[in-house]
């Protein structure tokens, strides 16, 4: 039997070992058998339902996950949901969770109000069982495209090329925190590949990737912070709006808010000397860390802890791609986006009375006035 000291020694070894820093997402490499179980749940449910946004199906949305989910792809989920540890890179790729028929889904539209989301009802089914199963509640946000449900199609649109959002193309996409700008932004994200034909990377960034806090990081505890609205809203006020912090929660393992584009390159944003210091030279660091190395397929879904990791895009020319050293044209890229949040009831106070999926904040705090 070992003795008392010995145990004790062992735990402070145990203690001091010290976590690989995460430098990229983890990837599941999703089975055969598990896609074709998801295949088959997904029509299941819209013979059962009929639209993944049926009252029914999403009260009873995380019942629903751990019964009809692989089993092994339900436990990823719920572990990831509550880990917050210095090893947790904050977003999970699951390569091939889908078989996307292609010509079911037909030519891209050329922007996602022309989406066609009868073709879209089965993935909304399987995208939301996801989130249920961290266990979260897939919701809206008024600020993103009036609502829009629960389900967003994410497609390059022309007019929206050199643009800072999800429709611009020809310009890299800084990574961010989805709607840094809300106080109650979303606790999680899915991001359903329908094609990347283009072969664009998707790029990644994790607070965790630092390692640990250092002098340049705890700076940014101080609520000092401008967090302009993104490039999806027009600035009808100029003048300064309320302030945060970028990293928040535990000191030692934070959460971040954070939007490079706007809190740093936009001339409006309207942050004092010491803030802007700050945020630059944090991003001097952080711009070394981010990962492009994934390149999403058709049927692929990245699935991100919206308050660890940040995302964005590489630049690229929609609906054409290079083969052999000569340019071709291709299916334009189109993604489809789920938010979620694990708590109704800490954002009550900013959703619609009688729907509380919905979430009417329009900047840190402030709701919007449609009167």
């Amino acid at each position: 039997m070992k003795s008392q000291s010995i145990i004790a020694d062992e735990r402070s070894a145990k203690a001091s070992i010290s976590f690989d820093i995460p430098t990229k997402p983890f990837i599941v490499e999703v089975t055969p058998q598990e896609r074709n179980i998801l295949s088959n749940v997904g029509n299941l449910l819209v013979k059962a339902f009929d639209h993944y946004e049926n009252p029914d199906y999403i009260a009873a949305l995380h019942l629903h996950a751990f019964q009809l989910l692989p089993e092994r792809i339900s436990r990823i989920l719920s572990q990831f949901g509550t880990d917050f540890s210095a090893s947790q890179y904050g977003a999970i790729v699951f390569q091939g969770l889908l078989e996307v028929d292609q010509e079911d889904l037909g030519p891209t539209p050329p922007n996602w109000q022309g989406a066609d989301y009868a073709k879209l009802n089965k993935y909304g089914f399987i995208c939301s069982l996801l989130h249920g199963a961290v266990p979260s509640k897939p919701v809206q946000y008024y600020a993103q495209r009036k609502g829009g449900g629960l389900l967003h199609a994410v497609i390059p649109d022309e007019k929206m090329a050199v643009t800072q959002t999800g429709s611009g193309s020809k310009t890299d996409l800084y990574v961010h925190t989805e709607d840094a700008f809300l106080s109650n932004q979303a606790d999680f994200l899915s991001f359903l590949y329908l094609r990347n034909e283009e072969r664009v990377p998707s790029t990644l960034y994790s607070i965790r990737s630092h390692g640990k806090i250092n002098s340049v990081m705890e700076k940014l505890f101080d609520p000092i912070y401008q967090c302009p609205k993104d490039a999806n809203h027009d600035d009808e006020d100029a003048a300064p709006g309320p302030t945060a912090s970028v990293l928040y929660g535990n000191r030692q393992l934070p959460f971040i808010r954070f939007d490079a584009a706007e809190q740093i390159f936009n001339e409006n944003a309207g942050q004092t000397p010491e803030a802007l210091y700050n945020l630059t030279e944090f991003w001097n660091e952080a711009k070394e860390l981010i990962n492009s190395e994934y390149v999403p397929n058709s049927g692929d879904i990245i699935f991100v802890n919206n308050h660890l990791c940040a995302h964005g895009r590489s630049a690229f020319v929609a609906g054409q791609r290079e083969e052999n050293g000569k340019i071709v044209k291709c299916e334009r890229r189109q993604m489809l986006r789920m938010m979620s949040k694990t708590s109704l009831i800490h954002m009550r106070s900013v959703t619609q009375t009688n729907n509380p999926y919905f979430v009417m904040e329009e900047h840190l705090g402030k709701i919007f006035d449609l009167d």
